[in-house]
């Protein structure tokens, strides 16, 4: 007896076969009710899609690589996560190449063939690796840093806005004195995250003096060291801004150790919403990025430009939202 085919399943269906293909993945693009029908189809012919001969016939591995660098940031893990999920709805798999610092990621180590696409999700604003791997027909997306350009797809949050939603909470609270602990330079998101703080700090007629800004990776240690100095300088600030939330739970411990009680003498706040910031030890006000929105928008990015290698390259930018917990106050009575 014959095995059913796609084409068996398309006609049951009234759908055409590439179709098939797409509604068995789960593809966003598709209509509920073609999905429907198709899996119905599927199932009254019992008909099992076959990997393997999809990829001898299309020459793709339904493998979509994940570059990351910072691993040890939980931002990236809970990421990873969620494009994972996204990849694995439109029928995909998530292979995670690691950025080591360093060693800059190299265009030839994903045209081997042995991915159809690639998400980059740490690149530095003068990276030219999202312009070149487009140049050589890889479909890639950026995904939350950017590079500077429109060299390729791009989705990432409102870090700019993100900001300024930081600067209304700090000014509204009544904050003059305000510093700054803030990621490298060479990133978009701390690029615009300062960007969005300072524009927003000055419509109130604030300014952010250098003096109170200190900069460095996004890690705990540059949180913990860039509160131990701005607090020891002759005149701390009342509130301090975190690059993320891994620079604001360094600050955190460091405003332990300095026997510095977190609201009630300083303001701290961050930006990513990782799981950790909910936790009742940090109880961490901060700005929330919607990584299952922004991984779903990267993934439809990604699938568009599989679909239509020519199109001209899109931004996205999904909006944030403040989180707003135990760790901001009014400036502390003199």
């Amino acid at each position: 007896m014959r095995a059913p085919t796609s084409h068996d399943v398309a006609a049951l269906a009234g759908v055409s076969q590439p179709t098939v293909s797409r509604a068995l993945r789960g593809d966003p693009r598709v209509a509920p009710d073609t999905i429907r029908r198709v899996r119905e189809a599927a199932g009254a012919l019992a008909y099992v899609p076959s990997r393997r001969g999809r990829s001898l016939s299309t020459r793709a591995t339904g493998q979509v690589a994940v570059v990351v660098r910072d691993l040890g940031n939980p931002f990236y893990s809970e990421a990873i996560l969620h494009l994972h999920a996204a990849l694995d709805a439109a029928g995909r798999r998530a292979v995670v190449h690691t950025d080591l610092p360093g060693r800059p990621f190299a265009a030839e180590q994903l045209l081997d063939g042995a991915v159809d696409a690639a998400i980059l999700t740490t690149t530095l604003v003068g990276s030219a690796l999202p312009g070149a791997l487009a140049d050589r027909g890889l479909p890639v997306v950026q995904f939350n840093r950017t590079a500077g350009g429109d060299a390729a797809d791009a989705c990432e949050s409102d870090n700019a806005g993100g900001g300024r939603e930081v600067a209304t909470l700090l000014a509204g609270l009544g904050h003059t004195e305000i510093g700054a602990i803030l990621g490298p330079a060479d990133t978009s998101t701390g690029r615009d995250r300062e960007a969005g703080l300072r524009a927003g700090l000055a419509q109130r007629g604030i300014a952010l003096a250098d003096a109170r800004v200190r900069r460095g990776p996004f890690s705990t240690a540059t949180g913990h060291e860039g509160l131990a100095s701005l607090m020891a300088a002759p005149h701390p600030p009342s509130a301090v801004f975190c690059g993320n939330d891994v620079v604001a739970v360094g600050a955190l411990n460091a405003a332990r150790a300095l026997g510095i009680p977190v609201p009630d003498r300083l303001t701290i706040v961050g930006f990513d919403d990782i799981a950790m910031a909910a936790w009742e030890v940090f109880r961490l006000t901060t700005v929330r990025q919607d990584l299952a929105a922004m991984s779903g928008a990267a993934i439809r990015l990604l699938l568009d430009r599989i679909d239509d290698p020519g199109r001209p390259p899109r931004r996205v930018r999904v909006p944030v939202e403040l989180v707003p917990r135990g760790s901001h106050g009014a400036p502390a009575r003199a």
